[in-house]
């Protein structure tokens, strides 16, 4: 929810594509600079705990955003200087939520059930959180969004509190903070299917999930019908995500990460539906079907991540995968608005389609991708 209202309100200040690029910049850099300290924190001091603080964090720096809105016009550093504690928070979330799904669900036969179901929920919210945004944009004010989804973030801190998790990250708690992250190193690139896809999603977030995020949103204005509309295309890829991950939760593939590296072609149909000026109908229906695809990767990842590498150092090789993934993301925002200004945004959305087919089908040539095989393991009841 937070994404749409932060850069319609925004543009509502009379600001540019740019602009919304430094914004969601500033969210990322802190972000990829702190992955690797995330992931061994949550390896040595507790995963559990790493997600709360980082919950409380991302939940106090919104919400102050969030009254600046509402009774104000903030300046664009203060916009900067939330949504960097915001990225700061994710870079503690997002390793210590993938190594805490094994601690919790010790059978091997209900991990990827467990991951898909981790995904159904977060495309669930997110389905509601894009429409809603846009709506309350359009009828009241960027603010209350904002203030939205500051809730959802506290919500999650006062369930996580509660929940029990069992103690198995003694050994990695007497290990050295830097030595946690060594063995994590050693892991990630001993795996070339780790590090090949990591490699693949870096340039995909650079050339396209950011040009799509920040130039998406202003064609939406200019001519798809503004943030209701765009709120609701981001609905429709939450909503590919959701059945997606329905789907994860009962087929198993045998060969995972062939299923998983696939489905990025999807990305494709929107890149196309916008990059030939579509109308607001097909872009949302290619989101859907992106959303799709995303949502049968991640926890076909997740799975494959969880099964494969140690336990004791998952979240570091997590916060490796993390970095590798999103690194590019600050330079893809800031320069999303003035390549577009020079190359146009037609061209550039179908450009970022071809290098999409592409990338996939090299990445599919790689044998260990290819040919990775999860356990046989019987279906669920």
């Amino acid at each position: 929810m937070a994404p749409i209202a932060i850069s319609f309100a925004i543009l509502d200040r009379h600001g540019t594509a740019s602009e919304v690029g430094v914004v969601l910049a500033a969210q990322s850099i802190p972000l990829v600079a702190l992955l690797l300290a995330g992931g061994g924190a949550a390896d040595r001091w507790g995963r559990r705990r790493a997600m709360v603080v980082a919950d409380v964090s991302r939940a106090g720096a919104q919400g102050a955003l969030a009254a600046w809105i509402i009774v104000s016009n903030p300046p664009l550093v203060v916009f900067v200087a939330a949504v960097a504690v915001v990225g700061a928070g994710h870079a503690l979330f997002g390793p210590a939520s993938t190594g805490l799904v094994p601690q919790l669900v010790t059978d091997p036969e209900q991990l990827q059930q467990a991951n898909s179901l981790r995904g159904l929920a977060t495309s669930l919210a997110s389905v509601a959180g894009p429409a809603v945004a846009g709506v309350i944009v359009a009828v009241i004010n960027p603010g209350w969004a904002v203030a939205s989804g500051a809730a959802a973030y506290l919500l999650s801190a006062v369930l996580l509190v509660q929940l029990h998790v069992p103690d198995t990250q003694a050994a990695s708690a007497r290990q050295s903070f830097v030595g946690q992250l060594r063995d994590g190193w050693t892991e990630f690139r001993s795996r070339t299917w780790l590090w090949i896809i990591v490699v693949q999603y870096a340039f995909f977030h650079l050339l396209i999930f950011a040009p799509f995020m920040v130039l998406g949103v202003v064609v939406a204005k200019e001519s798809l019908g503004g943030a209701a509309v765009w709120g609701a295309i981001l609905a429709a890829l939450s909503a590919g995500s959701v059945l997606g991950s329905l789907l994860m939760v009962r087929f198993r593939p045998r060969r995972p990460l062939r299923l998983a590296t696939s489905t990025g072609v999807l990305w494709g149909i929107p890149l196309l539906t916008l990059g030939l000026t579509g109308p607001a109908w097909s872009v949302g229906l290619g989101a859907f079907a992106a959303g799709c695809g995303l949502g049968i990767f991640s926890p076909l990842w997740d799975t494959t991540l969880q099964r494969e590498v140690p336990g004791r150092v998952l979240s570091s090789v997590s916060s490796y995968d993390y970095l590798g993934s999103v690194g590019l993301i600050p330079l893809g925002y800031a320069l999303a608005g003035p390549v577009s200004a020079i190359t146009g945004t037609g061209p550039l959305f179908i450009g970022g389609a071809v290098w999409v087919a592409a990338s996939t089908l090299a990445v599919l040539a790689v044998p260990s991708v290819r040919n990775l095989s999860s356990p046989r393991i019987a279906p669920p009841k």
